[in-house]
């Protein structure tokens, strides 16, 4: 008796793990149109350690003397892109664990070209019962916004 339901919720937590849901939809809202992730308009969608990058990133943005850590869509790791492309291939899934989530989005840029597959994994959290960006990472190109710096310029 107990083999059939070990089986049953074997199947099911594994089917959980590929089927997407609230934390993938947090993800899906900067893929279903040109939404640039920094800009402030959806800065109530993101937690730290990524609003404090995109503080010190808008204040490079108004120095003269520093250099903005931000110059790409950290979504798509890149800053041309086909949207149709993106839509078409885009695929989505998610790994929940309590109120902690990880979505792993996977698209190509373009339709042809070499380097144009991205496989982006978003780190999420559940506060207030709302899901919450804490992070993204490039699995493609090996980078973490969270590790991303501003420079500031020479001190004078």
């Amino acid at each position: 008796m107990k083999l059939p339901l070990l089986a049953a919720t074997f199947f099911l937590s594994m089917s959980a793990l590929a089927v997407a849901g609230p934390a993938s939809d947090a993800v899906k809202f900067f893929y279903s149109s040109e939404r640039f992730v920094a800009d402030a308009k959806y800065r109530d969608r993101f937690i730290e350690p990524v609003t404090k990058l995109f503080e010190q990133n808008d204040k490079a943005l108004e120095s003269a003397d520093a250099i903005p850590c931000i110059d790409a869509d950290p979504a798509l790791d890149a800053q041309d892109f086909d949207q149709d492309q993106l839509t078409k291939t885009l695929k989505i899934s998610e790994v929940v664990n309590g109120d902690a989530a990880e979505v792993t989005a996977t698209f190509s840029l373009f339709p042809d070209g070499e380097g144009a597959d991205r496989e982006m994994v978003w780190s999420l959290t559940k506060i207030d019962g709302k899901w919450k960006i804490s992070d993204i990472a490039s699995k493609t190109n090996g980078w973490r916004l969270s590790e991303l710096e501003c420079v500031s310029g020479q001190p004078e």
